[in-house]
């Protein structure tokens, strides 16, 4: 049962959902989602390693990042893969919250979709589950899988962001090495948390 836009705005304000929203999320959302934004944009550069015990996350090359480039536009040619980072921070909570007054306090999770925009220009988006605990931008891969370039700006709203309710209890929050957005280990080997 996902939470509305209006229901998540509500709970911002106590729980600091999600930091740095638009003027136009935050005053006009639309439907059921508050779109993220771009905001960095690398590209791998490297091999990397999964193993059992640890890992080797690639080498990135920086293409873009809005700190630094304002509002540039990317291009992405057929069968680039690119790893992309929201302007906006996700804080999910450890702890359950009251999310609604006449049902028990719980987790949420943050659930990502794609703007059709991105299925319409042949870009798929690859995402996982964010879990309770973490805390930072979100990192996603962005692959074009047309036979023909797409442009994106820095800036412009490709996400959309639901937050769901979790049944149950968890055993731990997340504390893994990704926490606060970092994109990638730079080729470094580590221990998995």
């Amino acid at each position: 049962m996902p939470l509305t836009s209006l229901k998540i705005l509500e709970l911002n304000k106590k729980y600091n959902l999600v930091e740095g929203l638009s003027k136009r999320e935050l005053e006009n959302p639309e439907g059921i989602e508050l779109e993220l934004r771009v905001g960095r944009v690398e590209e791998i550069s490297g091999p990397s390693f999964l193993g059992k015990t640890s890992r080797r996350s690639p080498e990135t090359s920086l293409i873009a990042d809005i700190e630094q480039h304002k509002y540039s536009i990317i291009t992405m040619k057929p069968g680039n893969y690119f790893l992309v980072r929201t302007i906006e921070k996700i804080n999910c909570p450890s702890e359950p919250i009251e999310y609604e007054k006449d049902l028990s306090p719980g987790y949420l999770m943050p659930t990502i979709y794609p703007r059709t925009s991105l299925q319409r220009s042949g870009i798929s988006l690859h995402c996982s589950i964010t879990n309770p605990g973490y805390s930072g931008p979100l990192v996603f891969g962005l692959k074009n899988n047309s036979d023909f370039p797409f442009e994106f700006e820095l800036g412009t709203r490709m996400f959309k962001l639901v937050f769901e309710p979790v049944v149950g209890e968890i055993k731990r929050a997340y504390s893994g090495q990704h926490q606060d957005g970092r994109m990638t280990s730079q080729g470094e080997t580590e221990v998995q948390n």
